[in-house]
């Protein structure tokens, strides 16, 4: 039974997430759908249900989204530990309010830190879920977010960070038999994190499959990576690959060309790996929103931002969209119009013109969470900011959608700055997927 136009029941769900927040934000850190199981969820995938997709371009069609973040239960859970029933009717309550929105996808991250919010045969269960990494929350995550999601109307998208394991640096506080513990020599220390060293064939091979199991086993709309590749740099620290280099790094003309080209490879073999499974599921990744400034390159954006994707993250995305290695690119343009670093409106044409003739859609990052933010400049006081957002966004062609950063501030929307955005663009509620 698909739950669009339940107006009553959906703007009760707003005001139900809204008041789990206020009593439980303090005490957590800042093909049809499968068949029912014994979890409660929705596992193996059968493929081509009644919930068609079609890859890359939908035309006539606007991608309205939300990212709902599980790492350190940002958005969902509340808190770790809560009762398997009360996990569910958050996050139910999460997609009933991204309807009320007139939302039609929700990008729901299911692998925050080399764990998994489904039973992976890859990797332990999420300790955001039970606050125990490995323990078994009872209930399947994803495949109830996919089943319910497809019954509202809503796409869902399986949001993957693919390196980061773990956000401290003491590998025994990870599940016991957890692959970073099983092979050490696979785990770099850096900026008081752990991560998979990038540079590591067999590291590449195993984040894969860990992360296309879940394009396997469920009728997920597409895979979704987020920023975060080589890790942000940390002053006064290096990331300690250099064995791997030494190992792996001939031929190439230094350290960073070698770097970006093992991001390459696990761009590009990961959408071959999508496509040999389901051509229908598609790709794309959210990287932070400059590429290069132009004083740095002349193909860059007229930014001038302290960080650079391609020399800082390793992370060359404007060769990912014009190789079409990616279905959609989701640049987070978190600064406000006229920014002067990093100026909004200087940002939109210019990945715009990166997308033209590849087919590859723009869909914008929006830093809802900066709205009514007392510590954000005077241009985020005001409610009609990001609205003005989508008004200049709709002057490009390739610019094809936005996603909300993220589900907590959909809900809460602290100074209305989504109700503006939902009244000026989005009259009548979202096509559900074709």
């Amino acid at each position: 039974m698909r739950h669009i136009g339940r107006r009553g029941l959906t703007a009760a769900a707003l005001g139900a997430v809204a008041s789990l927040w206020a009593s439980d934000a303090g005490a957590a850190a800042r093909p049809g759908h499968g068949h029912r199981n014994d979890r409660g969820g929705l596992g193996t995938r059968a493929k081509h249900g009644k919930h068609g997709k079609h890859r890359g371009r939908r035309v006539g069609r606007e991608f309205r989204g939300m990212w709902l973040a599980t790492v350190a239960n940002r958005d969902w859970p509340s808190k770790p530990g809560l009762p398997a029933d009360r996990q569910r009717a958050e996050l139910l309550a999460f997609l009933d309010a991204a309807v009320e929105r007139r939302l039609n996808a929700v990008v729901f991250q299911v692998r925050p830190t080399a764990d998994a919010l489904w039973p992976s045969p890859y990797e332990p269960w999420s300790q955001y879920l039970t606050g125990v990494q490995g323990r078994d929350p009872g209930w399947d995550p994803l495949g109830t977010a996919v089943a319910e999601a497809h019954a509202r109307g809503l796409e869902l998208h399986a949001w993957f960070n693919p390196y980061r394991v773990a956000n401290h640096t003491d590998p025994a506080r990870l599940a016991d038999g957890h692959p970073a513990r099983v092979h050490p020599d696979w785990v770099v220390p850096y900026g008081g994190k752990l991560y998979y060293d990038p540079g590591l064939p067999e590291v590449r091979r195993f984040v894969q499959d860990a992360m296309l199991d879940a394009v396997r086993r469920y009728d997920i709309d597409a895979v979704h990576f987020d920023d975060y590749f080589y890790p942000y740099p940390v002053a006064g620290q290096s990331f300690a690959d250099d064995a791997t280099y030494a190992a792996h790094g001939a031929g190439f003309p230094d350290r960073a060309a070698w770097r970006r080209d093992n991001i390459d490879r696990l761009v590009r073999e990961m959408s071959e790996g999508i496509r040999e499974i389901d051509k229908d599921v598609r790709f794309g990744i959210s990287p932070f929103g400059v590429w290069r400034n132009a004083a740095t390159d002349p193909l860059g954006s007229d930014t001038r931002a302290g960080v650079q994707t391609y020399d800082h993250l390793h992370a060359d995305t404007r060769r990912w969209v014009k190789e079409r290695w990616i279905d959609h690119v989701v640049p987070q343009l978190y600064w406000h119009i006229g920014f002067a670093a990093a100026d909004y409106a200087k940002l939109v044409p210019w990945w715009d013109d990166v997308a033209r003739g590849t087919g590859v859609d723009v869909y914008v990052g929006e830093a809802l969470y900066k709205a009514g933010d007392p510590a954000q400049p005077a241009a985020w006081q005001d409610p009609a900011e990001l609205s003005r957002h989508l008004t200049l966004a709709g002057e490009y062609p390739r610019v094809r959608g936005h996603v909300f950063f993220s589900g907590k501030e959909v809900v809460t929307d602290r100074v209305g700055a989504m109700a503006r955005v939902v009244a000026d663009h989005y009259p009548a509620p979202a096509r559900p997927p074709e």
